[in-house]
């Protein structure tokens, strides 16, 4: 029989023994990351939102990518060719590449998700980005060769989209339309669990093919909707990384020694459209005096408490091919000059929609709502969710559409002029076919932005660019208000985690000290 007091140091000595085994000789570098809302698919090519398609960073790349200043860098790819005719681009792949599954990362691979992201039936949310392509060939296992319907040549910008990444071949045929579930890519993170109200977790991939990379061991993702719990997670050491803040919550944060508060630029622009088929907003004096009417650094101070630059022309200034102006004054004599020309001396009444419901709108939207009432012009403001901004805003087109002044934003996530003004300003982007939701039309709008694509020399494409930004920034059809800036906050041991211009985030050199 063994003594009673022998026996209980045998078993705290084997307890030692087994912890010790267990654990890692260091710290487990764990890193928790507190964003904004849930995830809607870990299929980038299905997913609308920028937020699950950061996510899906961890575990997929794509041939070309964005540094965190959004210059377009190879990742995948080594490098291409264009065509004289701006038709075909031969893309050199990175040799020696696996799939977290262990398939090969190849010319058949690129082939496969090319077909399946330029297939209209495949109905997937990204289409667009890929509509251009005729076919894909492959010409060797590291060389792929797609050839477009006609010249694009913001093509390789579309391939560095965050929903243009690669997916294993292997999975695709295993999984189907389910793969939004199981994401299997060569990303330095290897998935491991998506709790759908709760969490996305990611582990450390040791088959990286970036020597050295990753340094963090996991990633786990939490969707954290209300903006004080966010911002007090990192305080309680709950989270390692917030984003966003909230706005006003910035400075208290910034007091806090073990954090510290990033603010960066972004290309996130915010504007308020006018339909321009209707009355009043037919008459761009109207819409000049609407944006004469708003004082944007006033709504800077009230609405982003001070986290803001009032908007310098159609394109955020970190887009390629963007062009500075001066923005609109704040000039209500000349506001209520203009209504008067335009046949409105005692101004008008109309309604005010937002695409968001969340504090920084409810804010925006009531200062404006102060700001026309002094010219005149009496708007109802009606905020919207997910659900009614589809069937009201995105779902109807001209004809039937109740949209007459509307709030919103827009980040064009390939980095380039195409993205950011086509969608928005192009006749054939009115809803519901894109977000012209201003129902602008300037036949030569719409040639700059299709001689833009067909050419791929600079200078030819910049003058192109900036005579259709000249003649957008006079029609406004737009109240240009202003491109916000990105705060986030992140533990002060935590290195290498950045939010990009687009609001996406980059974190492959990511480390905890």
């Amino acid at each position: 029989m063994t003594h009673p007091i022998i026996g209980r140091r045998l078993l705290l000595a084997v307890a030692i023994a087994a912890a010790t085994s267990a654990a890692p000789a260091w710290a487990a570098k764990d890193v928790v990351v507190a964003v904004a809302s849930n995830f809607t698919s870990l299929d980038p090519y299905d997913a609308n939102d920028s937020l699950s398609q950061t996510v899906a960073k961890s575990f997929y790349q794509g041939l070309f990518g964005f540094d965190k200043d959004m210059k377009l860098v190879n990742v995948l790819a080594d490098g291409y060719q264009v065509s004289a005719d701006g038709r075909v681009y031969t893309i050199k792949l990175h040799q020696g590449v696996k799939f977290h599954d262990g398939t090969d990362f190849n010319a058949d691979a690129v082939k496969v998700n090319l077909d399946r992201a330029s297939n209209p039936e495949n109905r997937l949310k990204r289409y667009n980005l890929f509509r251009s392509i005729e076919k894909t060939e492959v010409v060797d296992p590291l060389t792929v060769k797609v050839t477009l319907k006609a010249p694009f040549s913001a093509f390789v910008n579309n391939l560095a989209h965050p929903a243009a990444v690669m997916i294993s071949p292997a999975a695709l045929k295993q999984y189907g339309k389910e793969i939004g579930f199981h994401p299997v890519g060569t990303g330095p993170y290897r998935f491991v669990t998506w709790n759908q109200t709760d969490y996305v977790k990611v582990e450390k991939f040791s088959g990286y093919w970036k020597q050295g990379l990753p340094k963090l061991d996991s990633i786990t993702w939490r969707p954290v909707v209300d903006n004080n719990t966010r911002a007090a997670m990192l305080q309680t050491g709950e989270a390692n990384f917030a984003f966003p803040i909230p706005f006003e919550q910035a400075k208290l944060l910034e007091k806090n020694d073990k954090l510290k508060l990033v603010v960066s630029p972004s290309i996130l622009h915010r504007y308020i459209s006018f339909n321009v088929t209707q009355k009043p907003f037919d008459d761009v004096r109207v819409r000049q005096a609407i944006n004469y009417a708003i004082n944007k650094d006033a709504l800077i101070k009230v609405a982003f408490s001070g986290y803001a630059v009032p908007s310098e022309g159609p394109l955020p200034q970190s887009i390629d091919y963007a062009v500075k102006y001066q923005p609109w004054p704040y000039d209500p004599a000349k506001a209520r000059e203009l209504l008067k020309e335009a046949g409105y001396p005692n101004g008008f009444t109309t309604t005010l929609w937002s695409s968001h419901n969340h504090s920084t709108a409810q804010k925006v939207l009531q200062f404006t709502q102060q700001q026309l009432a002094q010219v005149g012009i009496k708007a109802q403001v009606t905020a919207m969710d997910a659900g009614q901004r589809a069937a009201e805003v995105e779902g109807k087109g001209v004809k039937e559409t109740g949209v007459r002044m509307f709030y919103t934003g827009w980040s064009a996530s390939t980095g380039e002029a195409d993205w950011a003004l086509s969608p928005l300003f192009s006749t054939p982007a009115w809803p519901p076919a894109q977000f012209n939701t201003a129902f602008y039309s300037n036949p030569a709008v719409d040639a700059d932005l299709g001689n833009a694509l067909k050419t791929t020399n600079r200078e030819e494409k910049q003058k192109l660019y900036k005579d259709a930004q000249d003649k957008i920034w006079a029609d406004a059809p737009w109240a240009f208000l202003v491109t916000e800036q990105l705060v986030s906050a992140q533990s002060s041991n935590l290195n290498g985690f950045y939010v990009m211009p687009d609001t996406l985030f980059s974190f492959e050199d990511a480390d905890l000290q």
